[in-house]
């Protein structure tokens, strides 16, 4: 309903702010991250934002970061993974070293986060690194080789899985040197995709 919120930021807390706009004050639940990125009370910012419904809930969550909001978007794609366990994994760890993780099988990674357990943080590799293997694949013989076996095609698989389409994550990992470790690509990465 909502693509993004820009106002001034009139509240913080542990895992919300407040952004006015236009004289309207919306309650945005939002990671760490975003938090520390929104700076000072009074900053001028832009929330991206997803309005989560349930029959007696109407819940706003946000990120100053729109690959922020990709991942959150992935995440509760997952069975059994809702908006707060979300949040929960997006204030332990960056985009870059999720998806590390997930490429990796890093279940420690993920279990950080309050409330996620070792069969949730198995589900959510599973299923996120299914979506990059199914429904990611390039379908143009044009495109590059989709590749998983180096640090490279991991990154790629990384980025995809933080939203990017193949292509655009193949392009830019191809200009990377292959030689270093896959976070340290992705960083390389989403730095030259934001």
């Amino acid at each position: 309903m909502y693509y993004y919120i820009k106002g001034s930021l009139v509240q913080k807390s542990d895992n919300y702010m407040v952004v006015d706009a236009n004289g309207v004050g919306y309650m945005i639940y939002t990671s760490l991250a975003s938090l520390e990125n929104a700076g000072e009370i009074g900053n001028e910012i832009t929330v991206y934002t997803y309005l989560h419904v349930r029959e007696d809930v109407m819940d706003l969550f946000g990120f100053t970061a729109l690959e922020e909001k990709n991942l959150f978007m992935q995440l509760i794609s997952v069975s059994g993974v809702g908006p707060k366990a979300a949040l929960a994994i997006l204030s332990v760890t960056t985009p870059a070293k999720f998806a590390a993780a997930v490429i990796t099988n890093d279940v420690k990674a993920i279990t950080k986060a309050a409330g996620v357990g070792p069969k949730m943080a198995q589900r959510v590799i599973l299923e996120l690194k299914d979506k990059v293997k199914t429904d990611n694949l390039p379908l143009d013989n044009d495109e590059p080789e989709y590749i998983e076996s180096d640090s490279a095609g991991e990154a790629v698989s990384a980025l995809v899985v933080l939203g990017y389409s193949v292509s655009d994550a193949q392009k830019t990992v191809s200009g990377i040197d292959p030689k270093l470790g896959v976070e340290e690509i992705i960083k390389r990465a989403l730095s030259k995709l934001l």
